[in-house]
């Protein structure tokens, strides 16, 4: 035997022995489900039979299936046999995941408005969304959601979205106001895709019909008191998650990044473009605190126009602020709180809410000087409540109350399901 075939043969026995001593995976079993579907776990997940044990791609797993709506919590455990096989176990505990949505917000001028609907978070045990709201502000309107971000494997999915959105809107002049009567008719297509747990992107476009029509208030020559426009809308969504969960408690960054090119068939509602970034940041504190804070930095074509994309809303941004108070081309918004687990039980828990919310504006039409105008900027501290179940997904009815502290000292309450942000 020559030098060369002698050193070919004991890399082959050490190739061998290396993979022999390598630690694999000989059995996976998905333990604690009793309505999502194992095959759709498995399909999800990146460890597998026969590969190599690896503690990292564990704890991403686990870290993914907290995420999904239908799992409320999430852990993973591995046996040895006698012959150095190792099994998996997966243990999950699921949410209940059929559960009403409800929005309610009021504020100092006797506005009140209220959306309540009903979701599947987990159809066909598959987390498949399905449902739909009701929405009454001064006039009633309806949308339809589905959403299936697995349709075609573990990373290409798919959402259809409709809507029949009827307020009314203000519509702002120099200094003054007028109401309009505002209806926006949508369907909309989005494909999604995951790269990886933490990385996902959606693509999509929106065609929709915007309806103005005037009710009361200033005048103007230049805005029509009747408008109706068809629009396309191309939607570019792209987020970064790396959320680790535990019952109430979140920690780590999000980032979620939206950009929006919108057609338009009339000068009188030109086409534009915009784009919004979303900043979440939790941090736990000690055994019961969590800070959690949302910064919102967007911008759009800065036309000098009435009908300004960006809103200052009580159920978007500010608590207590009112409903649609003013509109601008461009938002930096920052919402913090601290939220402290008063009372918890096995599966229920109270928190309160202490935060503040602090945004501005760009006017249309102006420059950045505009978010430094003390007209434009909002400041609104306040305090609030979170009854929560621990089992049911999206489980959290709140409520906040958000009192002004500049520029006009608006004042009120906001109710819903689910945590502000």
């Amino acid at each position: 035997m020559t030098l060369k075939n002698v050193v070919v043969f004991f890399l082959v026995v050490l190739g061998i022995n290396c993979y022999a001593q390598e630690k694999r995976v000989a059995d996976l079993k998905i333990q604690g489900n009793k309505k999502i579907k194992s095959s759709f776990v498995k399909k999800l997940i990146k460890i597998k039979v026969g590969a190599v044990l690896d503690s990292t791609i564990l704890e991403e797993d686990i870290k993914r299936l907290k995420r999904l709506s239908s799992v409320s919590n999430a852990s993973y455990e591995v046996l040895t046999s006698e012959n150095k096989a190792y099994s998996v176990y997966y243990k999950l505990k699921e949410n209940v995941t059929i559960i009403p949505a409800v929005s309610i917000y009021t504020s100092n001028d006797d506005e009140f408005a209220y959306r309540v609907g009903l979701y599947e978070y987990n159809l066909l045990g598959r987390n498949i969304t399905l449902g739909g709201f009701y929405q009454n502000d001064i006039y009633s309107s309806y949308g339809i959601n589905f959403r299936m971000p697995y349709l075609f494997s573990r990373r290409f999915g798919l959402a259809l979205n409709h809507q029949n959105l009827t307020t009314e809107e203000p519509v702002f002049f120099t200094n003054s106001t007028a109401d309009y009567k505002y209806n926006n008719k949508s369907l909309e297509v989005l494909g999604l895709y995951e790269f990886n747990a933490r990385n996902r992107l959606e693509l999509g476009i929106n065609y929709f019909s915007e309806d103005y029509q005037y009710k009361s208030g200033t005048t103007s020559p230049s805005v029509p008191l009747e408008l109706n426009v068809k629009k396309l809308l191309y939607k570019t969504i792209y987020v970064f998650n790396n959320l680790d969960y535990d019952y109430q408690y979140v920690s780590g960054f999000k980032s979620r990044f939206n950009f929006q090119f919108v057609t338009s068939t009339s000068e009188k509602l030109p086409e534009f473009i915009i784009g919004w970034n979303d900043f979440n940041y939790f941090l736990r504190v000690g055994k019961r605190g969590n800070w959690a804070s949302r910064m919102r930095i967007g911008f759009s074509s800065n036309a000098e126009s009435p009908f300004a994309p960006f809103s200052v809303d009580n159920n978007l941004n500010i608590r207590g602020v009112g409903n649609t108070i003013d509109r601008g081309t461009g938002v930096i918004v920052l919402n913090t709180e601290y939220r402290h687990t008063l009372v918890e039980k096995e599966w229920f828990v109270l928190q309160s809410n202490t935060f503040i919310d602090a945004g501005s504006w760009r006017n249309p039409g102006g420059d950045f000087g505009d978010f430094s105008k003390s007209e434009n900027i909002r400041i609104h501290p306040g305090i609030g409540l979170r009854f929560m179940h621990k089992s049911i997904f999206n489980a959290t009815f709140r409520i906040d109350y958000g009192l002004g502290i500049t520029n006009g000292d608006t004042q009120g309450f906001v109710f819903g399901i689910g945590q502000y942000f």
